[in-house]
């Protein structure tokens, strides 16, 4: 009996010899792939055993018994991370483990510049190759409401960053991040402001900083031209910017600003209507945040483009058209 016995655990240990030789072998072999890099989705929500299966079915394994094997036994079956991932020969199926737990996704890029509208922002996402286009057939408001952004108005409401993300990610989730982030610093910014500005709510300070955003060629005007915004809020004086006229022109505006245009009336146009416009005209980015929560302390009511992207700014309207004889009317810089 003591002779099976021995027998038998020696049987028992030489299998488990063979089983652990065979495993680390397999962890070590050479994997190739055709086309080399290949590009594989691994699905949210995959266990290791799906997760195993899904990268047999794409060609990056064979068998994947082992590989469920091998990661049960390095404890990676909670671990497992669902994202795009390229996988390059020559590699290992203990590689391929480490990629998927550790979440080494391929990342891609989508950049939403400072004063772009949420109509650039759209077309953006659209014409991303990489981006799932879930939203593609959804109007404007649509989006909005899925993002629950108040009244449906998503003008403004997306902070302007470089996004990283997984190829087949959804444009809702983008969106939904650069809402989030638009609204974390808006907030932040709006603890931080100076007293007695004539702004009731962030929204409002959101406006302001659009049209700051829009005005200002350089960062430095930023403080000054938030002043003079702000100054004429104060007295209730007529904002009276392009950039608002422009915006509220929409699909008519051909890239010249007319006297006409000027004057016709829209909800935008801020030579015929008092106080802010009833929404953003554009992204703004932190800075324009800033400076429209904080501007400059002055008694500035006119500012005019210099030519070379900076500004003069004036107390008076005799100041004012003097600046816009010299660097607009007389052709000086």
């Amino acid at each position: 009996m003591l002779r099976v016995i021995k027998w038998l655990f020696i049987l028992l240990a030489g299998a488990a010899a063979l089983i652990a030789g065979g495993i680390f072998f397999y962890e070590k072999q050479t994997l190739t792939f055709t086309p080399s890099p290949l590009v594989f989705d691994l699905k949210s929500g995959s266990s290791l055993r799906a997760a195993a299966r899904e990268l047999s079915a794409a060609g990056v394994l064979g068998e994947p018994l082992f590989f469920e094997i091998i990661g049960r036994l390095r404890g990676s079956a909670p671990h497992i991370k669902a994202g795009n991932y390229e996988f390059e020969s020559p590699t290992t199926p203990l590689q391929v483990l480490q990629k998927i737990t550790r979440g080494d996704a391929t990342q891609v890029v989508i950049r939403f510049i400072d004063g772009w509208t949420f109509n650039q922002v759209r077309e953006a996402l659209n014409s991303h190759e990489s981006v799932k286009h879930d939203t593609q057939d959804m109007s404007s408001e649509a989006i909005a409401r899925k993002l629950g952004i108040p009244d449906a108005l998503p003008e403004g409401w997306f902070f302007p960053e470089t996004y990283h993300f997984s190829r087949g990610a959804s444009d809702l989730a983008i969106l939904r991040r650069a809402h989030r982030l638009m609204q974390a610093h808006l907030n932040a910014q709006w603890t931080k402001r100076a007293a007695d500005l004539p702004l009731a709510t962030p929204y409002e300070a959101l406006i302001l900083a659009s049209i700051v955003e829009k005005e200002t060629g350089k960062a430095g005007d930023r403080a000054m031209a938030a002043s003079v915004f702000i100054n004429r809020l104060r007295i209730g004086m007529r904002l009276q910017t392009d950039p608002t006229v422009i915006y509220g022109m929409g699909d008519a505006f051909d890239g010249n600003l007319r006297r006409r245009d000027l004057q016709a009336d829209t909800p935008w146009n801020t030579y015929t209507r008092a106080g802010l416009p009833p929404t953003p005209i554009a992204m703004p980015g932190l800075a324009s945040i800033q400076a429209a929560l904080n501007p400059a302390a002055s008694k500035m009511l006119y500012f005019v483009a210099r030519g070379d992207g900076s500004s003069q700014f004036s107390r008076t309207l005799d100041e004012h058209n003097a600046a816009v004889n010299k660097y607009q009317r007389s052709g000086k810089k």
